[in-house]
């Protein structure tokens, strides 16, 4: 922590994004913007496609596809760089699809609770179950994917 402390307070970019490591304090900071982008573009998609006369349903599933892939590829480049996986490149993508796929199944439940049986706008039912999903993926990415953190997802590590 007093390592993500010290590059924020030094604003130092190239360590807090770049710079290669596995420490989970530091992965987990870099993935809440991996997150984050990869949330715009599956909301947008959502939205959109929604807006656009598409089944919200189906417009989640969609957007979720467009999700996945752009935190899968932040992820490699900016999070677990420095972390081995413990399969092949093809079998790490299947591994974080399957993943991201019981994430999505958190996301349909959530929203089909909100938005059909409490009414509540769709978008917002969106947003309840990203703040789920988001610990969910990156836990079950970090602990069952990759090998450096044999220990606690949050364990300081260089």
């Amino acid at each position: 922590m007093k390592e993500l402390f010290e590059y924020l307070r030094t604003f130092d970019l190239k360590a807090l994004f770049i710079t290669p490591t596995t420490n989970g304090v530091l992965q987990f900071f870099r993935y809440l913007f991996v997150g984050g982008a990869a949330t715009v573009v599956d909301w947008a998609v959502l939205f959109l496609l929604t807006q656009g006369g598409l089944y919200y349903m189906v417009s989640t599933v969609i957007a979720f596809l467009a999700g996945l892939i752009t935190n899968f590829v932040l992820s490699k480049l900016l999070v677990f760089k420095a972390s081995e996986a413990r399969v092949g490149t093809a079998a790490e993508f299947a591994s974080y699809g399957l993943i991201g796929v019981i994430g999505l199944g958190f996301t349909m439940g959530i929203m089909y609770l909100l938005t059909e049986k409490l009414h509540v706008f769709y978008m917002l039912s969106k947003a309840a179950a990203t703040m789920l999903v988001l610990v969910w993926n990156y836990l079950a990415r970090k602990l069952l994917l990759y090998k450096n953190d044999s220990g606690h997802p949050l364990r300081k590590q260089s």
